[in-house]
């Protein structure tokens, strides 16, 4: 019996540490809760701070932060991004070149942009 759960646990140990595709697929699900987390953290940044010229920086850092997590946030900045921008084309009527300006912060930012690029004079160093 204490043979039959040594070898149990030892198949438990082993499966745990390897690079199996149950592993991976459950890393990037977690990275790209972290990643949705990250955006919306950024959003809210946006809100709160209510800075004129802004906006593009809390587009890049919030890409920025949620792509360092991995392929899973990488992936949850670009879902979010893309559908956020198609809804604000299509219902605020901002224009197109707003939406290519706003995209273009976020691929800065999911690339690894240092968002300090787009941050505006006068923002308050807490964001």
């Amino acid at each position: 019996m204490r043979l039959c759960i040594c070898f149990v646990l030892l198949a438990v140990i082993v499966c745990a540490s390897a690079d199996n595709p149950f592993t991976r697929g459950g890393r990037f699900v977690l990275d790209a809760a972290g990643g949705a987390w990250d955006m919306l953290r950024a959003y809210r940044d946006m809100r709160e701070a209510n800075h004129i010229g802004a906006d593009k920086y809390f587009h890049a850092r919030g890409n920025y932060d949620a792509a360092r997590r991995g392929p899973g946030g990488a992936w949850a900045a670009r879902v979010i991004s893309d559908a956020r921008e198609n809804w604000q084309s299509g219902v605020s009527g901002r224009g197109a070149e707003d939406t290519r300006a706003d995209q273009e912060a976020n691929a800065w930012g999911r690339n690894g942009g240092d968002p300090n690029r787009y941050r505006p004079p006068g923002l308050p160093s807490k964001y």
